[in-house]
């Protein structure tokens, strides 16, 4: 895993629009990259609609919220129209960013092994290095745990 203190690593990937986002985008400001393996599946669309519920409350303490899986755009396109989410879901098909951030490899389900993104969350501060690092998350209840470590991390700020 990426650790507290390390710089984030840069990326630049279409979002569900087609439009470029990168980490530099976000610069000045602090952002929520989460990694989700499969778009329109039960847990990830429970922490998207979890993530886009509490929208207003990150962005009342200047956050962004992006989240990142190996789905195509089009399929991510669906998934944002299908539930109203209203931040960038970003495509990663080879896996490259995830694996930058240490989210992506070898799974077993069902008997089978196979590549594929890793539920990890990471907050990066304004100055683009990590401040929080969340692995093997839960998804139900992720969105609300994440806000409320932002505050603990502001008061050491």
């Amino acid at each position: 895993m990426i650790d507290v203190g390390e710089e984030a690593p840069e990326f630049e990937l279409q979002n569900q629009r087609g439009e470029t986002v990168a980490r530099s985008d976000f610069e000045g400001r602090r952002l929520v990259v989460y990694f989700y393996p499969r778009a329109n599946t039960e847990g990830c669309t429970a922490e998207a609609c979890e993530f886009n519920e509490a929208l207003a409350e990150f962005a009342d303490r200047d956050v962004s919220i992006v989240g990142i899986s190996d789905d195509p755009v089009d399929d991510l396109a669906t998934f944002a129209a299908d539930y109203d989410l209203d931040f960038d879901l970003l495509s990663d098909e080879r896996g490259e960013v995830a694996t930058l951030y240490d989210s992506y490899g070898e799974k077993r389900m069902f008997g089978n092994t196979f590549d594929g993104v890793f539920r990890n969350t990471y907050v990066v501060g304004p100055d683009g290095r990590i401040e929080a690092v969340y692995e093997d998350v839960s998804p139900e209840g992720h969105a609300d745990a994440v806000l409320a470590d932002l505050e603990p991390i502001d008061a050491a700020r």
